[in-house]
């Protein structure tokens, strides 16, 4: 038993009246020790509820932010890359209800020049939802038998990369059957979110469900400095997927760390109210790629809609109307198709 473990349990585990926050420091040795299982599986199980139950604060999401920077794995800066590279945080356990929209997203913005970088694991507690992996396994793009290494290779050719946790980062996918064990989401969930794998000048997006969790994000980003630019988005399923069927809440920070929030409303830009549900993966993926042939459709639609978004989010369009018509030009020229491509190609090689 780690006897130092237990007095940063104790502190967080004491009692809605009597508990403690975490100091930064404290989070961040809480994690590290954690994450190498110097903890014992009684106190990391503890931990995780304890810390559920009281939630964090920013100042303890910083800390853990720093256990996650120094333990984990970057992707390193390309010289082809003239756009800022946008790291999307989705939770990793996946969508059940609606269509993921971000893969298409993702090669919309590369086809476009914007590199992009995703993360997360295999399907996953406690939602067990479809994860992204499986979304772009589906389409024909393997992640989960590269090196960092070669995924850095196929970063660097094709502005697409994904850090696959169970190879890229096994110490956090130790901490994986936890979350089934203690059947909630814990901490870990919401560090996730806000987690940047890169090492360069990132444009951070940040899913999230709850108000509260927003401000936690600003908390922490704020204190630790990086990045400078990140877009936080009430999204479908707590993702950043920007929905169809309620006006989408979006907060924006530069550089300059001024706060603004945005509200988009798709009847101002001629949008039904219809999110595509979530059927299954094969007809997702098939959806996906009649979307990429230029098949107009729901799922269409909300690319359209995310797509415009994030291309005038990311500064290749002036404003949010043009970048919708940038999105359908890209999807439907072929243009976003030949990119998955060309990533199907790169990491079919094994980069």
């Amino acid at each position: 038993m780690s006897n130092a473990f237990r007095e940063l349990l104790k502190k967080v585990g004491s009692g809605t009246h009597t508990h403690e926050d975490l100091t930064r420091n404290e989070a961040a040795e809480a994690t590290r020790m954690m994450l190498r299982q110097e903890a014992t599986p009684a106190q990391i199980g503890a931990f995780a509820i304890a810390h559920r139950i009281k939630r964090p604060t920013g100042v303890e999401l910083a800390g853990m932010l720093d256990a996650y920077d120094e333990l984990g794995p970057k992707l390193q800066p390309g010289d082809r890359h003239q756009q800022m590279v946008t790291v999307f945080g989705i939770p990793y356990d996946g969508r059940s209800r609606t269509a993921p929209i971000s893969p298409l997203t993702a090669l919309i913005l590369t086809a476009a020049g914007v590199p992009v970088i995703m993360h997360g694991g295999d399907t996953m507690p406690t939602k067990y939802g479809v994860p992204l992996i499986e979304i772009w396994q589906g389409l024909g793009v393997d992640w989960t038998h590269l090196s960092l290494e070669q995924t850095q290779s196929v970063f660097d050719a094709t502005g697409m990369g994904f850090i696959y946790i169970p190879q890229h980062f096994p110490l956090a996918a130790g901490l994986v059957p936890y979350r089934d064990q203690i059947g909630k989401r814990p901490p870990f969930a919401t560090v996730e979110l806000i987690w940047c794998p890169y090492a360069g000048v990132a444009h951070l997006v940040s899913g999230f469900v709850h108000p509260p969790t927003e401000n936690m994000f600003r908390e922490a980003l704020a204190l630790r400095g990086t990045p400078k630019t990140f877009t936080t988005v009430k999204g479908l399923e707590g993702s950043c997927d920007l929905p169809r069927d309620r006006t989408a809440i979006i907060g924006i920070v530069n550089p300059d760390n001024a706060f603004e929030r945005l509200l988009l409303s798709r009847l101002d830009y001629g949008f039904s109210d219809r999110n595509p549900p979530l059927e299954s993966s094969d007809r997702l993926t098939s959806d996906m790629k009649a979307v990429l042939q230029g098949e107009p459709s729901e799922l269409m639609q909300s690319a359209l809609w995310n797509g415009g978004f994030y291309l005038w989010r990311g500064g290749v369009c002036p404003d949010m109307n043009s970048g919708i018509e940038a999105a359908k030009a890209i999807l439907t020229s072929g243009q976003a198709g030949k990119k998955l491509q060309e990533i199907v190609e790169k990491t079919g090689h094994g980069a």
